[in-house]
């Protein structure tokens, strides 16, 4: 009937669709009306935005008609006038003048030879510098005055103080010393240490730094250990020294002074 293409906005067919129907409610207007809202819509779009792009070019062309006024701007030279001289002020002083240059003094100029009829001054006679300076005179005691004798300074009551004999020193002029030597006390070292079993076991090894005090008379006391291993190895390095025979003792000054030492005594096991 409406041919073989089926076009839904065509008038015949709108109006197969809406007879016998309100066609006053709006529905058949917009359908109706729709090509020529359709086309009067993309008209516009296409203007706006025609004009939108070129609106830049128009404003240009429309500013190229219009004449502008030349604005003249006039240079003048402003030349100011000196300020006034004022007669009642005095002129400045002048500047100072430079230092002059220092001079040396002549203490004693030399001497200036002149021939005997010129000189007028006669020089000082023997009789005359012996008035002037008589020199040393010899003074006369007095036979009948008393003779005092002075004290010493001081008193005869004060007793010399000497050194504490207890003080205990850290660096003397001869150093304590194992009987033989150091080889003697390695030696000893080695027969008399009893390795611990707990270390042993353990497998605890290393250096025991143990001090002590040599006295006057070679004896060790105040035997302690500074850096230990432990495990029992501390113990038996504290019995080992303690057992240890008298050593020479250290000297200061001539003669025996406790002294404050420290060894250190390894504990190695045997592969």
């Amino acid at each position: 009937m409406f041919g073989s293409k089926l076009d839904i906005l065509d008038q015949q067919w709108i109006d197969v669709v809406f007879s016998d129907r309100n066609k006053s409610y709006g529905a058949y207007e917009l359908r109706r009306d729709n090509g020529r809202n359709t086309r009067n819509a993309l008209i516009i779009g296409v203007i706006v935005f025609v004009v939108a792009i070129s609106a830049n070019t128009i404003l240009n062309m429309i500013e190229g008609f219009i004449p502008k006024a030349k604005e003249k701007v006039k240079i003048t030279n402003v030349v100011l006038s000196p300020p006034p001289v004022d007669l009642k002020k005095p002129p400045p002083p002048p500047p100072p003048e430079p230092p002059k240059p220092k001079v040396d003094q002549v203490k004693f100029p030399p001497p200036v030879v002149k021939p005997d009829v010129e000189v007028k001054e006669q020089p000082p006679t023997v009789k005359e510098l012996e008035v002037a300076d008589p020199g040393q005179k010899n003074l006369k005691g007095d036979k009948n005055a008393d003779v005092n004798i002075d004290e010493p300074v001081g008193t005869s009551d004060q007793k010399v103080t000497e050194e504490d004999p207890n003080k205990i020193f850290t660096a003397v002029e001869q150093q304590p010393e194992f009987p033989g030597g150091v080889e003697a006390f390695y030696k000893y070292l080695g027969k008399s240490i009893r390795y611990p079993a707990v270390a042993r076991e353990n497998g605890t090894q290393g250096r025991v730094i143990v001090s002590f005090v040599c006295e006057r008379d070679g004896s060790l006391t105040d035997i302690k250990v500074v850096r230990g291993i432990g495990d029992g190895c501390d113990e038996e390095a504290i019995r080992v020294l303690k057992a240890s025979p008298h050593w020479k003792p250290g000297i200061q000054n001539g003669r025996p002074v406790r002294v404050a030492y420290s060894v250190p005594i390894s504990f190695t096991l045997s592969e």
